[in-house]
């Protein structure tokens, strides 16, 4: 599992789970929930649906 997503990326991808985590207390859903798919990824630094879209962020 080759790390394919980078810095800026991962920033992004965190400030988005923030935001999407704030709306899910805000709004009381349990779509807050989502916010651990952009979370995860940037944690492990690998994203699955760039690898069929060729996508790598994360340099060389």
């Amino acid at each position: 599992m080759t790390k394919n997503v980078g810095k800026t990326d991962k920033i992004i991808r965190i400030a988005a789970a923030v935001i999407i985590a704030g709306a899910g207390i805000y709004f009381q859903s349990w779509l807050g929930l989502l916010a651990l798919i952009p979370l995860g990824t940037a944690f492990m630094g690998w994203c699955p649906l760039y690898v069929p879209l060729g996508i790598n962020t994360g340099g060389k």
